[in-house]
């Protein structure tokens, strides 16, 4: 049954986590994004040709994309799994619209900006992470631009947050609480290194439990 939050009505969807996906209708695209640093360290191994299995992947880089991703891949209808950051939005973007011309019909795609929890235990608290606004804001400016621009408002949001932002992005991912995070533990090259916007054109898919080049 629809709901006024399901976006149905929209080809381009946006939310956020495993919660934010429930809400939305069934799309026949869902784009995981874990800017800092799921996402990205992904995208580049795969870029580098290797494949990426999901489990090791949560378990050396990041819980929630993981999380997210496991979580959409095991939706009835069997989504088409895709992994987007700064790095790699353009290429997501012509990712999608081949999978709509494979289809041969209007595909729906939800864009989930994975925030980041509070904690590893069951059911800890999702922090807003603007790193995540950015990256899918990118991948649904991106996607527009391909001619795919019927987005929801809340999708559209996201899309003006990174227009509006774009040259401030290196600043905001290193200033942000994430990146703040990373600081601490020496790795602000790795804030650096995902704030570059388009630098590979390598597209994760999920596929049988490993991401891969789509």
């Amino acid at each position: 049954m629809s709901t006024p939050f399901d976006q149905s009505r929209y080809q381009i969807r946006f939310e956020w986590g495993v919660d934010g996906l429930d809400r939305l209708a069934a799309s026949d695209i869902v784009v995981v994004v874990d800017v800092l640093r799921f996402s990205s360290t992904v995208t580049d191994r795969v870029a580098e040709g290797e494949t990426v299995p999901l489990d090791a992947a949560a378990h050396a880089v990041s819980l929630n994309g993981a999380r997210v991703a496991a979580h959409a891949a095991a939706a009835a209808h069997s989504p088409v799994v895709l992994l987007g950051c700064l790095r790699n939005a353009a290429a997501v973007a012509r990712e999608v619209l081949a999978e709509q011309t494979r289809r041969a019909a209007r595909t729906s795609v939800a864009v989930i900006a994975t925030g980041e929890l509070t904690g590893r235990e069951p059911g800890a608290p999702l922090r807003f992470a603007v790193e995540d606004l950015l990256g899918a804001g990118a991948v649904i400016d991106a996607i527009g631009a391909l001619g795919l621009d019927h987005t929801s408002p809340e999708a559209a949001a996201a899309c003006e947050a990174h227009r509006g932002l774009a040259r401030a992005t290196r600043h905001l991912l290193t200033s942000s609480g994430s990146g703040q995070e990373l600081l601490a533990r020496d790795l602000r090259d790795e804030s650096l290194h995902a704030a570059q916007l388009d630098a590979v054109a390598a597209v994760p898919v999920l596929r049988a439990g490993a991401f891969v080049a789509a």
